[in-house]
């Protein structure tokens, strides 16, 4: 029986880490940035927010398809990530010099580059882990790495608390080199421990032959219905989930009057409570089923945002409906996907998983700019509402999908229950 590099996961998992304390600090201080230092209205910061979904709708594909390609001493995967990271940081490093220079063209610039930078190796990285893992192992090693991801968005909420000054226009320099340090940190990690071209898991050709020769049928009417069911709820708990992360360090400082990095207390209360639920949401899957606990997940997150509306000012019963925000997420985020995949047939695992992100780029798309509109135009009293809205409307479409559940399965590990079931 095989049994899971735990050590070699958590390594391989790094990177991961690495991609996550980025895009914590982007969708926290950002949307400041352009608010504070450049008065950018919500609703062009919304499409300026919205830019790197754009890039990961096409770039993310293509970028991964390369490195399937790629034959290096380094392995396929590890330069894309050591060229993406060095790049990152270097362009990254640039954004609260020239914030604090008031120059919005060099800002500008300095973020697009950073996002093609992150691009460049989000693919590889994530890809890495499947390659270094045996097939059977997969769900435990993604699970491995999701919880990595969490810890990196963690580790960048608890800087933007501690260095972020309580002024009205704040320096964020300390907040992005310390995210660089964390990344180049971890990504040397990864590349002084891991060797890709010794550790890759060969497929083996049996099984490779056995997939091919798979007799590949088409989805009945009811599996078509509850795939469309599953997308179109993938799209409207993303619309609302994203509406609320993007904006929340502005609307916390224009409708509660919070200042510096006190914010990302109740974002690491949120984080917190999603690492801690991953396991029991595992169990909790397994019992009643992926569709159920998505449901109850919905209904919570749902809840925490519509409760939300009613606190005219801080208090620290928000970090109650945020921890019920993060358990809630996590029930979603952790049985979406396989949901998605279960209805693959055969060799179509890829392009399933394709239509998922397809799904949640294009509503991270569009409501950045459709709240960034509401915002501007309505007030940031908005916010909360909208969120709730838009995982209302997913409760619904989630309510008729019959397919996608998982055959229940004694599993060797609670780990199992929350990663992609692709193996």
């Amino acid at each position: 029986m095989q049994k899971l590099n735990t050590k070699r996961t958590i390594l391989t998992g790094l990177a991961f880490l690495s991609i996550c304390t980025f895009w914590q600090i982007y969708d926290s201080i950002i949307p400041l940035i352009l608010k504070e230092d450049f008065a950018i209205g919500d609703t062009l910061s919304g499409v300026i927010m919205a830019l790197d979904n754009v890039l990961a709708l096409f770039l993310l594909p293509v970028l991964g398809a390369l490195s399937d390609k790629t034959y290096t001493k380094l392995g396929c995967r590890m330069p894309y990530i050591l060229a993406g990271t060095a790049c990152a940081v270097v362009f990254m490093m640039l954004l609260p010099v020239s914030a604090k220079a008031r120059n919005l063209p060099l800002f500008l610039a300095a973020l697009a580059l950073t996002l093609l930078s992150m691009s460049l190796y989000r693919s590889p990285a994530v890809a890495l882990m499947p390659d270094l893992t045996p097939k059977p192992l997969r769900s435990k090693g993604n699970a491995i790495i999701n919880l990595m991801g969490a810890v990196g968005g963690v580790m960048a909420l608890g800087f933007i608390t501690v260095m972020v000054p309580k002024t009205e226009n704040p320096d964020y320099t300390a907040v992005f080199a310390a995210a660089a340090i964390v990344m180049v940190v971890s990504v040397t990690i990864l590349a002084l421990t891991i060797r890709e071209n010794k550790m890759a898991v060969k497929d083996e050709p049996e099984e490779k032959e056995r997939a091919e020769n798979v007799p590949q049928r088409g989805l009945s009417a009811p599996e078509k219905r509850s795939l469309v069911l599953i997308l179109a709820s993938v799209f409207f708990w993303f619309m609302g989930y994203n509406a609320v992360t993007t904006a929340f360090s502005k609307y916390a400082r224009a409708h509660w009057g919070l200042t510096g990095g006190a914010f990302a207390y109740t974002l690491i209360i949120a984080q917190a409570a999603a690492i801690c639920a991953y396991l029991p949401v595992a169990a909790l899957s397994q019992r009643i089923g992926r569709r159920k606990t998505i449901l109850c997940g919905v209904t919570g997150l749902t809840l925490a945002f519509g409760a939300a509306v009613f606190f005219r000012s801080f208090n620290y019963g928000m970090f109650a409906l945020f921890a019920l925000a993060g358990i809630s997420w996590a029930a979603i985020n952790v049985n979406s996907y396989p949901m998605v995949v279960e209805l693959a047939k055969g060799a179509d695992v890829g392009k399933y998983t394709g239509f998922y992100y397809t799904f949640s780029m294009a509503a991270q798309i569009i409501t950045p700019i459709l709240s960034g509109f509401l915002l501007e135009n309505a007030g940031y009293h908005t916010l909360f509402p909208y969120g709730a809205v838009c995982v209302a409307v997913s409760f619904f479409t989630m309510l008729f999908v019959r397919h996608g559940d998982a055959k229940t399965e004694k599993l060797s590990s609670k780990l199992e229950a929350f990663a992609s079931p692709d193996d």
